[in-house]
C-alpha cells in the first residue's frame, strides 16, 4: 500500500521515512504528488484536540488526492503549565519565519514560563496522535504515542527539531537534542505512534 503522509514538516518527514519505509510501506508526501501548499491548509489546525487536527488534515488530503492518507498532530504538554503548549506547540510564541526561527522563539517562551521552576515542576510529555483514512468514506483509524520526561533549564544538543533540545527523555536519560535519530525513533511519541499505525496496516 502506498500512503500519503500529510505533512510538510521536513523533520516529521525524515522521522516518518525512517520508521515506516524499513517496514515495507511506501510513503509519499504532498510535494511528491505535485500538491503544493495552499492557503486553505492554514485553516486546518483549528480543532480543540490533537485528534481533531489530525483528522481534518487527513480528510483534506484524501479528498484532494484520492489516496489513503494519514496525518498527525503532536506537541509538548507541560504539567505545571496545565498542558501547554499542547495543540499550540508549533505556534506558541506567535513567531513567523523559518522553522529554526519559530523553534527558537517557542523554546525561549517555554524557558521564560518555567524560569526558576524546580525539577518536579518541569515534568512533561510529548504526545502524538495519528489519524489514518483509507478512503474518503472510511472510518478514521487512530494511533497514539506518548513519551515522558522533563524540561531542561537550557537547550542541550543540536539534534532533532522543535522542543527536542529542551526535552530530557526518561527513556534515554538525556535530551532528545543529544540523541541519534535511531535512538529518538525508538522511544519518541511519533515513533511509537507510527509503529502502532504500521501494526494496524499489518506491516509489523
Amino acid at each position: 500500500m502506498r500512503l500519503l503522509a500529510a505533512t510538510r514538516s521536513p523533520g516529521k518527514q525524515r522521522e516518518i521515512r525512517r520508521v515506516l519505509e524499513p517496514l515495507g510501506l511506501s510513503i509519499a508526501f504532498p510535494d511528491d504528488l505535485g500538491v503544493f501548499e495552499s492557503p486553505a491548509e492554514l485553516l486546518l489546525e483549528n480543532a480543540a484536540t490533537f485528534e481533531g487536527n489530525a483528522r481534518r488534515k487527513a480528510e483534506y488530503f484524501v479528498r484532494l488526492t484520492g489516496m489513503p492518507a494519514f496525518a498527525d498532530d503532536s506537541g509538548l504538554e507541560v504539567y505545571a503549565l496545565g498542558g501547554l503548549p499542547g495543540i499550540r506547540s508549533k505556534r506558541w510564541a506567535g513567531a513567523v519565519g523559518s522553522d529554526q526561527d519559530v523553534d527558537a522563539a517557542n523554546n525561549a517562551e517555554l524557558l521564560r514560563r518555567l524560569a526558576g521552576a524546580r525539577e518536579m515542576k518541569r515534568r512533561a510529555r510529548y504526545r502524538c496522535v495519528l489519524v489514518l483514512l483509507r478512503s474518503e468514506s472510511a472510518v478514521p483509524e487512530v494511533a497514539e504515542g506518548i513519551c515522558h520526561g522533563r524540561i531542561l533549564e537550557a537547550p542541550t544538543g543540536s539534534e532533532g527539531f522543535g522542543y527536542d533540545p529542551l526535552f530530557f527523555s526518561d527513556d534515554l536519560s538525556r535530551a532528545f537534542g543529544q540523541a541519534t535519530a535511531e535512538e529518538k525513533d525508538a522511544v519518541s511519541h511519533r515513533g511509537r505512534a507510527l509503529r502502532a499505525l504500521a501494526e494496524r496496516l499489518g506491516a509489523v
